[in-house]
């Protein structure tokens, strides 16, 4: 149905039970704000002001702890353990009597397909 065609009586109805609502709510929030704020009032002296940074940080470790743990036991490399991974080769060199430089360090973890949590440097500061 066009909006045109819509008689005006219906119009007027809903816009006044949309007022109605929106009294409503905002008589209820009023409420709620004053019933709250004076009988919950404490005195001063009783407000432990670290429980709050407590909260925060209980919080934080928790979601990390439920949003990186599925990360932790991925593989990271999708091709480690292949022929054609790009990370398996490695290059290295010696120069005269110096220990050997290889790249095998530092791309060996991903390319045998670990995951970050058995990453040297990353994989302890993770959360388990």
């Amino acid at each position: 149905m066009a909006r045109h065609s819509v008689n005006k009586s219906s119009r007027a109805r809903s816009r006044a039970l949309l007022r109605v609502g929106l009294t409503v709510t905002a008589a209820g929030a009023a409420l709620g704000v004053g019933g709250t704020g004076a009988a919950g009032a404490a005195p001063l002296g009783d407000i432990d002001a670290t429980s709050p940074v407590k909260g925060l940080a209980t919080a934080l470790e928790h979601s990390a702890k439920g949003g990186l743990t599925p990360v932790r036991d991925l593989q990271l490399d999708p091709l480690a353990n292949t022929s054609v991974d790009p990370l398996s080769n490695t290059l290295g060199t010696q120069v005269a009597d110096f220990k050997p430089v290889s790249t095998a360090i530092a791309t060996g973890p991903l390319a045998s397909g670990a995951s970050l949590g058995e990453l040297p440097v990353v994989g302890p500061l993770l959360p388990r």
